[in-house]
């Protein structure tokens, strides 16, 4: 499902990420742990297609990414990836059902709002279909936003830090949420963070070091 091998990444000719090989497989869930500079959004922007490999392969669903021009990236990325973003990015001025609906469109899928309206019932957002972001409390606004990333029933979801700002309670139900819907839809999870709580949680890990 999702695949890299010898990738790396530089800003500049002085500072020169090296990433280790990865292999996460169909309804595999792995913890990519690192510290503050160990490039592990980096990484994620790497891997979710949203920054060019500039040396190694990165392989999503049997597709190397490197051989995509751009406009064809981003209909696959929109197809096949999901990313929970540490910010959520909605559209302030859409509801909840316009944001997930937005995702689709740009996504070249058919806008379905009987899959927004389930997916929603399934993460206890029903009641929040037409409400605005603003409306929402910070978990409300997570849990949207891990819809907006499961809305295209992606093989690959990447979360890039959603714990790090939660309590203990509400870590350990976020990181529940996020398998029980990447097991639901046979993906492949990858979540990247520095959150050491999440260790008791993934036996599959990857650390980054400087």
């Amino acid at each position: 499902m999702l695949k890299t091998s010898q990738l790396s990444y530089s800003y500049d000719k002085n500072n020169t990420i090296h990433f280790p090989d990865i292999n996460c497989q169909k309804d595999e869930h792995w913890l990519l742990l690192g510290q503050s500079g160990t490039g592990k959004t980096t990484l994620l922007h790497l891997l979710g297609g949203l920054r060019k490999a500039q040396n190694g392969s990165i392989t999503v669903t049997g597709q190397d990414l490197s051989q995509l021009p751009s406009s064809q990236l981003d209909a696959f990325r929109g197809k096949h990836i999901g990313i929970v973003f540490q910010q959520s990015h909605f559209v302030a001025s859409l509801t909840v059902e316009e944001n997930l609906l937005l995702a689709q469109y740009l996504a070249g899928v058919p806008q379905d709002k009987t899959r927004i309206k389930t997916l929603l019932s399934k993460l206890n957002l029903s009641h929040k279909l037409q409400s605005k972001p603003k409306a929402l409390s910070q978990g409300e606004q997570q849990r949207v936003a891990i819809a907006r990333a499961l809305v295209n029933s992606p093989k690959v979801i990447l979360a890039d830090e959603p714990t790090s700002a939660l309590d203990d309670e509400n870590c350990k139900e976020v990181v529940e949420l996020l398998e029980s819907q990447a097991r639901e839809q046979e993906a492949a999870l990858l979540i990247v963070t520095h959150d050491q709580r999440l260790k008791d949680y993934f036996k599959n890990q990857i650390i980054l070091t400087k």
